[in-house]
């Protein structure tokens, strides 16, 4: 009788440590987000596109949003070490150890930006020309046929070299292209050419806190392009909806 009872309880423990452990991890107050400060969409005051749509996956579960701006190479080495929950603005699987989701939340328009005096490149040719972009965005993984580019720290420096051909094109995404095109004394003298279309993720951290994050955020995005509820948001600050009525990116 005895080792009946005590074999009993062994199961019912047994039991009720399997329950444990197949608790999911809460979810945290608050979700850490680093990103590279970009004008109008993910700027250091908080201000922005790209946070609008955090605070629309995030905060009606109750995680608020906290940011941190740093140029881009410094967000992913913040994830990487669990400094912060997720980067924003990643292309998926670009870094080791970080993770990734299967909902992208916003696509880049990636384009050309060169003198108009020149011929307009496409995928076919664009290895043929000098390219430039800021640092770490690596292009030339996403780009066929790469063979000369250089990257760049400050973009204060990109009109100067098209205009004085040290380089042929300057490869980034639209609403970064234009920003830097506001500045041009005399934007006819430029011209821009699309060149491919590429999902934006937010790179999560390999923690807990991470993990749980990320299920809250395929989850949320689901629900909310099913419901078109992002929509508003692209439409306030005049940028494409980047999803059709199944979810899926719009054809480059």
């Amino acid at each position: 009788m005895g080792v009946s009872r005590a074999l009993l309880l062994l199961l019912c423990l047994g039991t009720c440590l399997g329950a444990l452990a197949a608790e999911p991890t809460p979810l945290p107050g608050k979700v850490r987000a680093a990103s590279e400060e970009w004008a109008d969409y993910t700027q250091a005051d908080g201000q922005g596109m790209g946070w609008d749509i955090l605070r629309a996956v995030f905060e009606p579960a109750g995680v608020r949003l906290e940011i941190r701006s740093v140029p881009y190479t410094r967000s992913t080495g913040l994830v990487q070490r669990g400094e912060v929950d997720v980067q924003v603005g990643a292309y998926r699987d670009e870094t080791e150890g970080v993770l990734y989701p299967q909902w992208h939340y916003d696509i880049d328009h990636i384009y050309a930006l060169g003198l108009a005096s020149k011929p307009a490149p496409t995928l076919a040719t664009l290895g043929n020309y000098r390219l430039i972009w800021m640092r770490g965005y690596e292009y030339n993984n996403y780009l066929p046929n790469i063979r000369r580019f250089n990257e760049i720290h400050r973009a204060v420096g990109i009109l100067p070299m098209l205009a004085h051909d040290r380089a042929d094109f300057y490869i980034d995404a639209l609403m970064e292209i234009q920003d830097v095109l506001s500045k041009a004394d005399n934007p006819r003298q430029y011209r821009l050419t699309p060149l491919i279309n590429l999902p934006l993720y937010l790179g999560f951290a390999n923690t807990a806190n991470g993990r749980a994050l990320l299920e809250l955020f395929d989850k949320r995005m689901e629900i909310l392009v099913k419901s078109g509820e992002l929509k508003p948001i692209f439409e306030r600050w005049k940028q494409p909806y980047p999803f059709d009525e199944h979810g899926k990116p719009p054809k480059p």
